[in-house]
């Protein structure tokens, strides 16, 4: 407890279990830091996740045992995925009983090591301290992810001569090589298109703003991976393209009137599909730059790489293009906005063409959606089939305005929403998921009204996992299978699913709305009352 008062931890992510007794037994003695209470651990792991994102700090979760871990993994595979800092512990059986086989006992750290940076069980009370401060390390190296650390019960009852673990003061902001930089800004001053695809660093370190001046300088377009986890571009800004596709040969397509790519601070690409050749067109220059040496030129070879906080990079190519010609840059920059305002014509219109189909069309739910939420909104993400026309109706200036999952393990969302309002106390916070995703964490609504915690959750209700139906209609094209099969085992009905009777049945108000009309006003009416609201909004299915 000591170790996590000297780390900064205020927050403990949590499902309360026997071997975690001492830990749960101390708790009165720190009234600095406060449990949160899930009733599952995978929601534990997802709020913890989505937490660290939000709040800038290292989030601290603590499990039971095996199965609890079990429980758990899938969710710190996607906390591994959105590179968020974070010490998993979990009681762990007394180590005197290891040959005994006992009830929930099992190698942890075997467990959990597929999934994180470090697995270790501590083996001795004096190990405690050393082991956490060398966790909270290892979290917080680039690129950051979960450590995971199996904590015995007799172990945490014995006397120890160690003394807690303090955090080192260390400045990690590395600057980039002047010769990287300047073999970048020759390249793209030489390049007749640039692009940049925007990774999740940018937002982590900081750097959205150090972008737009990259940006506006260069003329250069701006694209986002398609799974992405933070806002890292404005989204209303002229140069913003959209999210690239889950495939090679769509990504290499988008990217097609590109000369040169700029890639910054991310894995670069998480594919669905596979398909021959390189996402990159041919005789397109390729840049990089990562604040680790992991990533750089892992998946491309490039043609200049750099290793540097990300915000610094960008920086000193915002400098270094300084003599980039202007007339060029502003081109470009014209033709992007001329394009965006087509976009923007070609969605408003097709809102209107969707505006009165039953049951009520995705356009028109993400513009009622919009409509009634306050301008300051937050929104946690996990629309899936349903993230095109939410991306093309609101707008995401900073790097706090959207979170979402990565890895694409569904049940971010509803549980991320939880680490959102716990990290942002100021803002109303807007959960958007489909039904399918929801089930796999709505024990999170109970943890919404036992912290009260005033999130709008909105479950978008198809009665379907319709993307897995787009999908059995990708696998049969990419695969040439003649079929006219149904979709089987896809369908959310009999019986029908009632999420706003589960809301209540957890402790906070649902609403079912049926209604196209109804949206805004319960939209608003949710955000009004100050207190978690489930909405559930009846949608179109696959057509």
């Amino acid at each position: 407890m000591e170790t996590l008062v000297a780390h900064g931890v205020d927050r403990i992510f949590g499902n309360p279990g026997t071997t975690e007794s001492p830990l749960l037994d101390s708790l009165p003695d720190y009234p600095g830091i406060e449990y949160i209470v899930h009733l599952h651990e995978g929601v534990a792991v997802g709020a913890a996740n989505f937490y660290a994102q939000a709040s800038g700090k290292t989030a601290f979760v603590n499990l039971h045992v095996a199965p609890g871990l079990g429980n758990a993994i899938g969710m710190i595979y996607s906390a591994m995925k959105n590179n968020s800092p974070m010490v998993v512990t979990a009681g762990q059986q007394d180590t005197r009983m290891r040959l005994r086989d006992p009830v929930l006992g099992h190698d942890l750290a075997a467990m959990a090591a597929p999934v994180t940076k470090w697995s270790v069980q501590v083996e001795s009370a004096d190990e405690i301290g050393p082991v956490l401060q060398r966790a909270f390390k290892i979290a917080n190296e680039a690129p950051a992810g979960p450590v995971f650390v199996a904590l015995p019960i007799n172990v945490m009852e014995q006397e120890a001569t160690v003394g807690a673990g303090r955090p080192a003061t260390l400045f990690t902001r590395s600057l980039p090589d002047p010769a990287g930089i300047a073999a970048m800004a020759k390249l793209i001053g030489a390049a007749r298109n640039p692009t940049i695809v925007a990774g999740d660093e940018i937002a982590r370190a900081g750097a959205v703003d150090a972008l737009v001046r990259l940006v506006e300088r260069t003329g250069a377009s701006v694209w986002f991976e398609g799974l992405r986890g933070r806002n890292s571009f404005p989204t209303d800004h002229p140069a913003y393209r959209g999210t690239l596709a889950f495939d090679a040969p769509g990504v290499a397509k988008q990217l097609a009137g590109n000369d040169l790519v700029l890639l910054v601070g991310g894995p670069f690409f998480e594919e669905v599909w596979y398909a021959p050749g390189s996402p990159i067109p041919a005789g397109t220059k390729v840049l990089q730059v990562e604040p680790a040496a992991p990533r750089l030129a892992y998946n491309f070879a490039v043609d200049a790489g750099v290793i540097a906080d990300v915000g610094a990079a960008l920086e000193a190519l915002d400098a270094a293009t300084a003599g980039i010609n202007g007339t060029a840059a502003k081109a470009r920059l014209d033709a992007l906005k001329a394009a965006r305002q087509a976009e923007d014509a070609a969605q408003e219109a097709r809102v209107q063409k969707a505006w009165a189909r039953t049951p009520t069309s995705m356009p028109r739910v993400m513009a009622e959606l919009k409509a009634a939420s306050p301008a300051d909104v937050v929104v946690v993400d996990e629309t899936i089939t349903a993230n095109l026309d939410l991306f093309k109706t609101f707008t995401f200036k900073g790097a706090a305005d959207y979170f979402s999952g990565r890895g694409g393990g569904i049940g971010q969302g509803v549980a991320g929403a939880i680490g959102v309002a716990v990290a942002e106390k100021k803002r109303p916070i807007l959960c958007v998921s489909g039904d399918g995703s929801s089930m796999y964490s709505i024990q999170a609504l109970w943890t919404a009204a036992h912290h009260d915690l005033p999130i709008v959750f909105v479950i978008l209700a198809n009665r379907e996992y319709r993307v897995l139906k787009h999908n059995i209609d990708a696998y049969r094209a990419r695969f040439d299978v003649k079929s006219n099969k149904p979709y089987m085992h896809m369908d959310l009905t009999g019986p029908a699913l009632g999420f706003a009777e589960l809301a209540r049945g957890m402790g906070i108000a649902g609403t079912h709305v049926t209604k196209a009309d109804d949206i805004k006003a319960a939209v608003a009416a949710a955000f009004a009352s100050g207190k978690p609201h489930l909405l559930e909004i009846e949608i179109e299915g696959k057509r």
